[in-house]
């Protein structure tokens, strides 16, 4: 089945090194912040509301997501929200821009076999500062060919990286945790994807795929891949 690839691409957040139960704990401190002024169950529905609009503006990443926590909070506070709290959202960013890389089980023994056998690249969308931190801090650097970061993740970013790779569709694996970022847009421009679900899962990043005509594979862990590909 993967006899004709030639470029294998990971992806970064939640499929590498851990990412969105940071997030999470993140609109947690957020809601208790906002607490004297709505709900937390109004405040996470606003906050994700929030962060839809926002996305063709600040794209993926912290940094967006930081500007997202100030714009819902003044406006769930009337724009009442006082400086001291403003900082503290502020502060959730930082906190969240500094945290250690935790590196998912399998991720380095499943680079090094494969390293030499394929070209690795890193396929991920985001911030390009705070990406290029992570992959810096989690010591995977050398592991890789080549470093894309996308704006988004849809067939025609997909198309571009193909092009820039000179490769077929039919000769790239896209490995990921998402089906609706690393898997189903590379299904239906000729390319093959894996789908190695995370526990969590970002609201916007879900699907519900249902379709028997969608040829890929979901394994349990990395490591799964490696007697597909060796």
């Amino acid at each position: 089945m993967y006899n004709k690839i030639k470029v294998i691409a990971f992806d970064a957040d939640d499929t590498l090194w851990v990412n969105e139960p940071y997030f999470r704990e993140a609109e947690e401190e957020f809601a208790k912040l906002l607490s004297a002024y709505e709900t937390e169950n109004k405040i996470h529905q606003e906050l994700y509301k929030k962060e839809i609009d926002n996305l063709p503006l600040y794209g993926y990443g912290v940094k967006g997501f930081m500007l997202s926590l100030i714009e819902c909070a003044l406006e769930l506070s009337n724009y009442q929200l006082s400086n001291d709290a403003i900082e503290q959202i502020i502060e959730i960013g930082k906190t969240m821009l500094n945290k250690p890389i935790e590196l998912l089980e399998g991720v380095e023994e499943v680079l090094s076999k494969l390293k030499g056998n394929y070209k690795i690249i890193l396929a991920t969308k985001g911030d390009l500062l705070d990406q290029e931190r992570k992959l810096k801090k989690s010591g995977l650097l050398h592991y890789f060919d080549h470093i894309e970061v996308l704006s988004d993740k849809k067939g025609a970013n997909y198309k571009r990286l193909i092009h820039s790779l000179d490769i077929q569709p039919t000769e790239l694996l896209m490995i990921g945790n998402s089906l609706k970022s690393d898997v189903l847009p590379l299904i239906d421009i000729g390319a093959q994807a894996i789908h190695i679900p995370y526990h969590t899962t970002w609201e916007h990043e879900k699907v519900n795929d249902t379709s028997e005509e969608k040829e890929y594979k979901t394994l349990n862990s990395l490591v799964d891949i490696l007697p597909l590909l060796e």
